[in-house]
């Protein structure tokens, strides 16, 4: 019989909040700003875009703490079980005297109307605190998410720079105070099931895998929460109800990442953050567009097994994923199955998952030797943009210079992530030259009838799919002006 808890528990700074009424839509600043008065993190934009809202989150991993920066206008407090909530307020010491981070903002005239400065002294102190000295790009990474119409970021980025000649984190005065914030958070992961709430205003936290089947096959209309990024914006812009709810992040196993000589399966709760030294290291093609997901606290919270379950046309990780071959894992109470992740897409809103059918992992086979490989992002910004077409591309190319094998999958090209099998046809077992590309790139338009909408015109959809097969060509001979690197 599972040990279960009728309250979330979780230390705001450094008082432990015990909830035993809240429901499943209320998000964190929500929480801070009416319930707790803490009004430092500002609602700019109630959809993880602006980083008006950032705070940090802290949960246990192995024997330490990982602090991630979250945008606090999407996370639930039903998610925060176990964890520590960091605000701005936090920051100064009881005398007045701010942060090194505070303090370098202040310095190098990092504000103006002021608005957004508590979000980037958070995103800045999230950095400082894993890398004291950062790079301007490390910078420019960890502000993508931030948004300020004042400063021109410059100021930003100085200040960044300047951080450590207040102080080193090792005399950050929050510090001292996580050896014993650690002890307090070991106390607060109990090992129980946390169940609150009736009907549409139930939640449950799991406390492990097997109960999420459990109670996920019991209950096959509830709603499966994970990083929130997407189902955040349900509430927050839809006004949508989402219990009941099954809040998954707290399970340690679907966190995991396995490795072999021949594969790696990243389970479904696993964020693109942690996921980035892996992809970067087996698939470095991927780092560039890895990059280019939102914003750092869009990254530390949303998931990947989140982004397929979803089915979105438009999400980044299938149309690579499916290039590359990769298999999904579903779980239905006991029974797993295990399916191409190109045939759980059947169409849009739609996908290959029976009732109380979960995504617990996906993997994806190493890029054989002698293969080439890259996928493009379109998108109307470079950052924290949605793309408007997506485009992964795999060859190889024997010794008489022929396309031996050939894989193409798009995203925002139809109702799902989906291969260009036409184009394939065209290519597979024809000379790798500039002829080929131009008597097959016809092709996209029988595997696609895009859409026109605000992100681009269905015109412009397919004249750029065809120019990234141009491309992809170009760089894989050479006659580009880079080699196949994975972003456009």
């Amino acid at each position: 019989m599972a040990n279960i808890r009728g309250a979330i528990r979780f230390i705001l700074n450094n008082e432990e909040i015990s909830l035993t009424e809240v429901s499943p839509t209320t998000t964190l600043l929500d929480f801070l700003r009416l319930d707790r008065r803490l009004r430092g993190s500002k609602e700019g934009c109630a959809e993880g875009d602006c980083g008006a809202c950032t705070v940090l989150v802290g949960r246990l991993s192995g024997d330490e703490i990982i602090y991630d920066s979250v945008t606090a206008c999407i996370r639930f407090v039903a998610s925060l079980d176990g964890c520590h909530v960091v605000t701005v307020e936090h920051l100064a010491a009881k005398d007045g005297t701010l942060h090194p981070v505070q303090q370098a903002m202040v310095d190098h005239h990092g504000s103006q109307c002021g608005f957004c400065t508590p979000g980037f002294v958070m995103s800045l102190y999230g950095l400082w605190m894993r890398d004291p000295n950062p790079t301007t790009a490390a910078i420019e990474r960890a502000l993508q998410g931030n948004l300020c119409r004042c400063t021109g970021y410059a100021p930003i980025i100085r200040a960044a720079k300047a951080i450590s000649s207040y102080g080193a984190p090792e005399a950050d005065p929050l510090r001292a105070e996580r050896i014993k914030i650690k002890a307090r958070l070991e106390t607060l992961n109990d090992g129980s099931r946390v169940e609150l709430g009736e009907d549409a205003e139930k939640f449950i936290i799991p406390a492990h895998l097997d109960e999420l089947a459990e109670i996920y096959a019991d209950m096959p209309r509830a709603r499966i929460v994970a990083g929130s990024t997407d189902v955040g914006l349900w509430v927050t812009k839809f006004m949508r109800d989402i219990g009941p709810a099954i809040f998954i992040g707290n399970i340690p196993e679907l966190r995991r990442i396995a490795e072999n000589d021949s594969e790696v399966r990243f389970y479904a709760g696993v964020s693109y953050s942690e996921a980035l030294p892996i992809i970067t290291n087996y698939f470095p093609q991927l780092g560039e567009l890895w990059n280019r997901f939102a914003g750092e606290q869009v990254r530390n919270m949303g998931t990947i097994g989140g982004n397929i379950a979803n089915g979105s046309p438009i999400g980044d990780t299938p149309p690579p994923f499916i290039a590359l071959g990769a298999k999904l894992h579903l779980r239905q109470g006991e029974h797993r199955r295990e399916i191409k992740l190109e045939d759980y897409f059947l169409d849009y809103g739609k996908q290959d998952r029976r009732p109380g059918e979960f995504v617990e992992s996906v993997t994806i086979p190493h890029l054989p030797a002698g293969e080439q490989f890259a996928t493009y992002k379109i998108s109307k910004r470079r950052d924290e943009d949605i793309s408007a077409l997506c485009g992964a591309f795999r060859v190889f190319v024997n010794d008489t210079g022929h396309v031996g094998m050939v894989r193409i999958a798009f995203g925002g090209m139809a109702a799902t992530p989906k291969r260009a099998k036409a184009v394939e046809a065209a290519l597979d077992g024809q000379p790798w030259t500039v002829e080929t590309i131009e008597a097959a790139v016809g092709a996209f338009a029988s595997d696609f009838q895009p859409i026109g909408d605000m992100r681009a015109s269905a015109a412009y959809r397919l004249l750029v799919a065809q120019n990234l097969l141009r491309r992809f060509h170009a760089e894989t001979t050479g006659a580009g002006q880079r080699l196949v690197r994975g972003a456009a």
